[in-house]
């Protein structure tokens, strides 16, 4: 089966590509660098020709509001006509868990958007929302750095692992589309500061955390369950631990 992955040159869109490939499917790797533009369309008909499956994973290039809402719509809107034409039997898009809880964020509000494109079209969808990604956290640390000092919300958070989405998007693209949501999550919940704690003792990095309640997260006020996941989330297997231990590197 001929499998087109959107965005299939990043973290978890190669993850996939390979993982597919290696089951014997033909998987696309689709990306501006590879010739496929969905925000100008460039390469998009070519790409899908024959393809059964489409998974986007591709994300804005900025998280600034307006240019965020703008590439979700257009690129979402592209692709979805283009499979449309095409024939696509299934679209699965990677989203955010916790999306409608968070829309102070302009992010947020375009995620809600392209799900909504998703959600109108008529070529049958699933839509996998997942927490944040283990590296993610680095991002976050550098977002809340001030001075030696990284200030942070203790909400809770339940990051996952690249692999266990990446396994999640190949068992999904396997199957038949459900026309909704599922959500997956790491297998432990954990404090937001707590979490950027243990990556920079990982890291030996001497940084204290704070925790501050009023520090914003993309815009968005956090609580205990704004980014954790509903009770019939599917749980990844690779735990905080095992990522530190495998991944991570002293400076």
């Amino acid at each position: 089966m001929k499998i087109v992955v959107i965005g299939g040159t990043g973290l978890i869109g190669s993850k996939v590509v390979g993982r597919l490939q290696a089951l014997g499917h033909e998987a696309l790797a689709a990306s501006p660098n590879t010739g496929v533009n969905t925000l100008t369309g460039e390469g998009l008909a070519e790409a899908l020709t024959g393809a059964g499956v489409v998974v986007d994973v591709s994300n804005s290039p900025s998280f600034e509001d307006e240019a965020a809402m703008s590439f979700f719509k257009t690129a979402g809107a592209n692709l979805l006509a283009a499979e449309q034409a095409a024939g696509v039997a299934h679209h699965i898009a990677l989203s955010v868990v916790g999306t409608e809880r968070l829309q102070a964020s302009g992010y947020f509000r375009a995620k809600l958007a392209q799900e909504a494109l998703i959600e109108a079209s008529p070529v049958p969808y699933t839509i996998l929302r997942s927490t944040q990604f283990f590296p993610f956290v680095a991002g976050i640390i550098q977002g809340g750095t001030v001075g030696d000092e990284v200030h942070l919300s203790s909400a809770l958070v339940q990051p996952v692992a690249a692999d266990d989405v990446a396994d999640a998007l190949v068992e999904i693209a396997l199957g038949a589309s459900i026309n909704g949501m599922v959500e997956i999550a790491g297998p432990e919940a954990i404090r937001l500061d707590r979490f950027a704690e243990a990556y920079l003792a990982a890291k030996e990095d001497t940084r204290k955390v704070v925790a501050d309640p009023a520090v914003l997260y993309f815009g968005a006020a956090l609580d205990d369950h704004s980014l954790t996941p509903g009770e019939h989330a599917r749980l990844g297997k690779l735990t905080l631990g095992d990522w530190l231990r495998d991944s991570i590197a002293p400076d």
